[in-house]
């Protein structure tokens, strides 16, 4: 008898693990995206770019890999499988003990279409749910108390949602909920006039059956693109935009106010990540929150704190929200604020370094300052997030973040302000609002 007990219970547990595994989906995009992010982007794929000293990519899977009942992490994009995506998915998948998988689109699909094309590998082993996530946001991912939510309220679509301002809130996806049920009444993405100040946060949870309303959405962009093809033409393959599906367009703003999509409200911090700018303001974020999260990522002035894997000399300031990459070198009398600095660079003595990004391998001279203009979120509104940033008005460059691209050499004593400098450049003089090629 106490056998047979045994059995049972060993087989419910199984029973239980099976019913509530869970997967999760980033979605990745593709080379052709994030020219925002040049020039960074040309030496790295733009999810693999450190932001507060790990992969962008990395602070998904770490939120997704400590939801209980987490089975798998696939990756969807349109980025070639190249040595640093691989080298990072399998130290991924050591570090958190879980499948990682990058499933490659023959062609940009959108932010649905990707999820539509791989069901059968999203939906294997059948999952309870499945969380969806932007690779371009920066944000707490209070996945969990969206599985309660879920859970308690199970329906094929759960977004995250956070308010904005009147004005900002046109950048994005504006969401109108019942603000009793959470259903989401209406969606309009990037309205012209005010409609909501809550906004889509692009992070879901997904059940099974969402999946269906992305094959009615492919069905019919099949269906209209035979109806588009020149008389003759053989209709009988597929229209190759049927895979296209744009989840906020075809599918939110759709099924809206018919009871299949909710939305969980977060307070949490959150941001896009678009630009240079925008990196650097999500860098500023992570670190306010590693001493809850990751304290073992922040350098200590204590005996004990953590070895530094860069050399920074002892009379060198930094911070606040300073992120350096192995290799680094600081020298004598340096300070260095509200910046990145990138593997192997060197910062020599007496060089002032402030809201800037400095590229990998890149050298400052001594003495010389290289600063930025942030671009940061009004502190005194509370709903106010960073600014869709453009380069030019007016004809003119807008003062922002500095950029030093990869290998850049900055002369001694001199001011590069409010620049941009592409890769393997050699300065010799100062610049102040310029773009150098």
């Amino acid at each position: 008898m106490r056998t047979s007990v045994t059995l049972l219970g060993f087989i419910l547990r199984i029973a239980v693990a099976v019913a509530t595994m869970l997967k999760a989906v980033i979605l990745i995009g593709g080379p052709q995206k994030g020219t925002r992010f040049r020039p960074l982007s040309f030496e790295v794929p733009k999810p693999l770019f450190p932001v507060a000293g790990v992969p962008m990519i990395q602070h998904h899977i770490e939120a997704c890999a400590q939801v209980p009942g987490m089975q798998e992490i696939l990756l969807i994009g349109f980025y070639q499988p190249d040595e640093p995506l691989t080298r990072f998915l399998e130290a991924a998948q050591q570090e958190f003990n879980l499948p990682i998988r990058y499933l490659q689109e023959f062609v940009p699909l959108g932010t649905g279409g990707g999820l539509y094309h791989f069901r059968d590998q999203i939906l294997a082993g059948g999952p309870e749910a499945f969380f969806v996530l932007n690779a371009d946001v920066c944000s707490d991912f209070p996945l969990s108390a969206m599985l309660d939510a879920y859970r308690h309220q199970p329906h094929p679509f759960l977004l995250l949602g956070t308010t904005a301002n009147r004005t900002q809130s046109l950048n994005y996806g504006c969401i109108v909920e019942n603000p009793q049920t959470h259903e989401v009444l209406h969606y309009v993405e990037k309205p012209s006039t005010f409609v909501s100040d809550v906004i889509n946060c692009g992070i879901y949870l997904f059940s099974p059956e969402a999946l269906k309303p992305l094959r009615d959405v492919f069905q019919r962009n099949q269906q209209d693109g035979q109806l588009c093809l020149p008389l003759g033409e053989d209709s009988s393959g597929l229209w190759p935009g049927a895979g296209t599906i744009r989840l906020e367009q075809d599918v939110f703003s759709a099924l809206a106010g018919q009871g299949q999509i909710y939305v969980h409200l977060t307070d949490g911090i959150w941001s896009q990540i678009k630009s240079a700018g925008s990196a650097l303001y999500a860098s500023r974020l992570y670190l306010g929150q590693y001493q809850l999260t990751h304290p073992e990522r922040l350098a200590k002035h204590a005996p004990g704190g953590p070895r530094i894997r860069a050399k920074v000399a002892p009379s060198a300031v930094l911070g606040p929200n300073v992120s350096i990459g192995e290799g680094v070198t600081v020298g004598e009398g340096v300070r260095l604020r509200e910046s990145i600095v990138l593997h192997g660079a060197m910062l020599q003595e007496h060089t002032c370094v402030l809201h800037t990004i400095v590229g990998w391998g890149s050298t400052v001279g001594r003495w010389a300052r290289v600063e930025g203009t942030p671009n940061d979120p009004n502190p005194n509104d509370p709903r106010a997030h960073m600014d869709s940033e453009s380069l030019f008005k007016d004809g003119k460059l807008l003062p922002a973040i500095t950029i030093l691209g990869c290998r850049v050499r900055i002369p001694a004593e001199v001011l590069i302000l409010n620049s941009i400098v592409l890769p393997h450049k050699e300065l010799s003089r100062s610049f102040t609002n310029q773009i150098i090629l």
